[in-house]
């Protein structure tokens, strides 16, 4: 008998969700930040055993859009609670559970099977988890609560081994050597997304986005240009910084990671250029891949 299916990973933002997809994949595909809205696509990651295939989906966090790049990346959302199999739905000790009950009700109408994940227990105690387990039962009463640190790798096998029961009798979707939906281009801009997202604070890491215009990949040695789209010229400005150091800094920090992903040299050429009003350009949106309409 072999299983499959789809297990997609909804949430408010920076609860953890990609780290525990990380860390259930035990790949890093999902960039990881302290600020919210880093997941901007629905990113897939396959993992394959003997008799099963599990294909995860990290989700952008739920958010109210305020332009149409953020409507772009709940679309994402919805389609991810349309089309699971399992649904995890990762809350976590601090966030206030209350937020988005209108989602929350949803998920409860959708008949899927729920695992309700209560992340970042290891910066609570017992007393707050219960209370906190107590809660979820009167709003989510189907669902299964499992307390997790995806940080600390707490109970995620625990996840995996529930996910593994609740999977569906099925053929595999996709070939046992396919690890993710997404091309070698796509981990190059999340790569360097990741690196604005640490490096820069306030409004830039929200209007940047990536688009690589040369991708060469040798034996040897990878060539990468990469353009870094901004809304404005006091951007541009501030992501350069004096001297170019800023620039320099982020790419250096880049090609390190790619490097270590690509397991090769990189050779990594950025370029800054001013795009306005991309955020809410149906044109632009489609270019950088959000059209998933």
């Amino acid at each position: 008998m072999h299983k499959a299916g789809f297990v997609n990973i909804i949430g408010n933002p920076n609860v953890g969700k990609s780290t525990l997809m990380n860390q259930l994949v035990g790949e890093r595909l999902s960039i990881i930040t302290s600020k919210s809205q880093t997941t901007r696509h629905r990113i897939m990651g396959i993992v394959n055993g003997e008799d099963y295939q599990i294909v995860y989906s990290d989700t952008p966090g739920i958010i109210k859009p305020s332009y149409k790049l953020q409507e772009s990346m709940m679309k994402f959302v919805h389609t991810a609670m349309i089309d699971a199999d399992i649904l995890l739905y990762v809350s976590d000790v601090k966030e206030d559970i209350e937020k988005n009950l209108d989602y929350i009700e949803r998920v409860k109408e959708s008949g899927i099977p729920v695992l309700l994940i209560i992340n970042k227990i290891d910066l609570s105690n017992q007393e707050r988890v219960v209370k906190l387990i107590d809660r979820w039962r009167t709003l989510l009463p189907d669902a299964e609560i499992m307390p997790v640190s995806a940080k600390e790798n707490f109970n995620v096998e625990g996840v995996f081994q529930r996910i593994l029961d609740l999977l569906p009798e099925s053929p595999p979707y996709y070939e046992r050597e396919e690890l993710t939906d997404k091309t070698e281009r796509f981990f190059v801009s999340e790569i360097l997304r990741e690196k604005i997202l640490l490096n820069y604070q306030k409004e830039i890491p929200y209007s940047t986005e990536i688009e690589i215009e040369s991708f060469v990949d040798t034996p040897d040695l990878l060539s990468i240009r990469a353009v870094i789209h901004v809304i404005r010229d006091s951007q541009k400005g501030i992501l350069i910084g004096h001297q170019g150091q800023g620039l320099k800094k982020t790419g250096r920090m880049a090609r390190e990671d790619m490097e270590a992903f690509f397991e090769k040299k990189v050779f990594l050429e950025l370029y800054v250029k001013v795009t306005k009003d991309w955020r809410d350009k149906s044109s632009h949106l489609k270019r950088f891949g959000y059209d998933n309409e």
